[in-house]
């Protein structure tokens, strides 16, 4: 417990040079337990993801870019979740599944192909419908590697389209664990309002983009909104993500 974490990945840094030369001095003032990656800078932590090996490997072995090797904490709070939802009726959903590793993380630390649960992912795979989007990998053949990651996964169904007429063509009834990643407001407020109503007492969504401010701070506004509707309010955490948890 307390073992120090520190990546260069990072965004929204105006000199990446000056910013990583401060942080070489920076960190040896920190106490044990510091953070450092994906937007983020904590000490005197636990970092208990650091801590659960089987995370870890999970992890590690799932890791198919940067981004992946910064985010670690963001994927632990997606594999306590499932930890949690796990005992729970209901299926599990992600929206913006991209190379799959959300799914594929959280499959792999639960069971791997024993993985007790139907999972769910919806993405549009070889585009972004939004414009300035575009991630790097999203263009023609996404689909067939996300795919193939889930050969002998059984319980995992991967759906193209757009969301939410995607759901029409499977979707489940009862849903424990909704990680939502769609990176625009939109598509966001759709999915809640074809999901929500599904989702089982104790069940969790996870916001991806919650918490993060900029070209990311639309969604905030219009989940803010339409939770506040319906007497729920989201819990940010500093990982940029967002919890509710569903009565």
């Amino acid at each position: 417990i307390g073992t120090n974490f520190a990546v260069p990945t990072s965004w929204g840094i105006s000199d990446k040079k000056k910013f990583d030369a401060l942080m070489k001095e920076v960190l040896p003032l920190l106490a044990h337990g510091y953070f450092l990656g994906d937007n983020l800078l904590t000490w005197q932590r636990n970092n208990s993801a650091l801590a659960d090996q089987v995370f870890v490997e999970a992890w590690e072995n799932n890791i198919q870019n940067e981004a992946d090797g910064a985010v670690i904490w963001r994927r632990f709070i997606l594999a306590c979740a499932a930890y949690h939802c796990l005992h729970l009726d209901g299926d599990f959903v992600e929206c913006g599944v991209y190379l799959g590793t959300g799914i594929k993380t959280v499959t792999d630390y639960l069971g791997g192909k024993a993985f007790p649960k139907h999972f769910y992912g919806y993405d549009t795979f070889d585009y972004h419908p939004v414009y300035d989007h575009q991630f790097a990998d999203q263009k023609e053949g996404l689909y067939e590697s996300a795919l193939k990651r889930f050969e002998g996964y059984t319980q995992v169904t991967l759906t193209k389209g757009l969301i939410p007429e995607t759901f029409k063509q499977c979707c489940p009834q009862k849903i424990s664990y909704l990680h939502i990643d769609l990176n625009n407001a939109e598509s966001e407020i759709a999915t809640l309002e074809h999901l929500f109503d599904r989702i089982v007492p104790g069940g969790i969504i996870i916001l991806d983009d919650y918490e993060w401010s900029g070209p990311y701070a639309a969604q905030k506004i219009a989940e803010d909104k339409w939770f506040g509707q319906r007497n729920y309010r989201v819990f940010p955490l500093p990982t940029g993500q967002g919890i509710v948890l569903k009565r």
